[in-house]
């Protein structure tokens, strides 16, 4: 690709990329010695003032990646930066070469088809997305009820768990009555949770990078969902046991699904496989259980 220098005139520098047959790239890397300083555009070159100098036009700070970088987040730091193309540089600061325009946009579309896949609970890409909305009945269920099976065995334990405090709902009947919304509201919380992490983990941003924002975020929503639950029990019903039994549990199980929704897809892509396809499905199971269990051991301990 062609090279040039920060102090090197414009006019000279089109008239040497006119003379030279292979020198068709977008961009020219400009150099002091060895080191990368800049990155500048043929069209920015074509612009500049006839006594400008590469100094004057170019970018010093281009996007950068090294050489390990996924495809996707290189092609996603060309977008954020409103660049067409990414520098490749070493650990040493060496500089390897430019990602054409042409090869960007093929990783972002790929990237697109993948993602749109994986909205749908699929892995691979939309054609196989696509393919399987049209497999047989056998293949269909052989991606299907494994999951499901999953969810009744959780269903048939967190029936298990109720049934281990028929004393409380011998009590007071009113504790059942709020379980539904209790188990629905950390549903929610999660798929909330889980979609911004597959989300994340698509376009490369760590586990690491969302965790302590988003369980401060599931602790505060769990904390003002409780309170709205507590207020509202309380003046309806006229049960304080039963309405600080909810609100407790909804801030408890809003901040468990959120550590759940977290952890599920991250172990999923740890293991090579799609996050969107089995951890949504496993996370419900899971939160639901012990959305089950904390909401009746704190019922206990409260209402009786």
């Amino acid at each position: 690709m062609p090279r040039t220098t920060p102090d090197e005139r414009v006019d000279d520098l089109l008239a040497r990329l006119r003379g030279d047959p292979v020198a068709r790239a977008e961009y020219v890397a400009v150099f002091d010695a060895e080191r990368l300083v800049g990155v500048v555009s043929t069209g920015a070159l074509v612009a500049a003032g006839p006594c400008s100098s590469v100094a004057d036009v170019m970018d010093p700070n281009p996007p950068t990646v090294s050489p390990t970088t996924d495809s996707e987040p290189a092609a996603w730091r060309a977008v954020e930066a409103g660049w067409s193309t990414v520098a490749v540089v070493d650990e040493r600061g060496r500089f390897l070469g430019l990602v054409p325009s042409q090869t960007l946009l093929a990783l972002v579309h790929s990237e697109h088809d993948e993602d749109l896949a994986r909205l749908g609970g699929f892995g691979g890409t939309a054609a196989a997305a696509r393919s399987t909305s049209l497999e047989p009945v056998s293949r269909r269920l052989r991606h299907r009820l494994p999951w499901l099976v999953v969810g009744l065995l959780g269903a048939l334990l967190a029936a298990g768990v109720v049934g281990g405090f028929e004393e409380t709902l011998r009590v007071n009947v009113l504790v059942a009555s709020f379980l539904p919304g209790v188990v629905y509201l950390a549903d929610a919380v999660g798929t909330q949770t889980e979609a911004l992490v597959i989300r994340g983990l698509s376009l490369g941003v760590g586990i690491r990078r969302v965790v302590r924002r988003e369980a401060l975020t599931g602790a505060l929503l769990g904390a003002f969902l409780g309170a709205i639950a507590l207020g509202v029990v309380a003046a309806i019903w006229r049960d304080s046991g039963v309405a600080i039994a909810v609100a407790l549990a909804i801030l408890l199980a809003s901040v468990i699904a959120t550590g759940v929704a977290m952890a599920l897809p991250w172990v999923f892509h740890r293991l090579g496989t799609d996050p969107a396809f089995g951890s949504g499905p496993l996370a419900t199971v899971v939160q639901d259980i012990i959305t089950v269990a904390v909401y009746f051991q704190l019922a206990t301990w409260i209402v009786r």
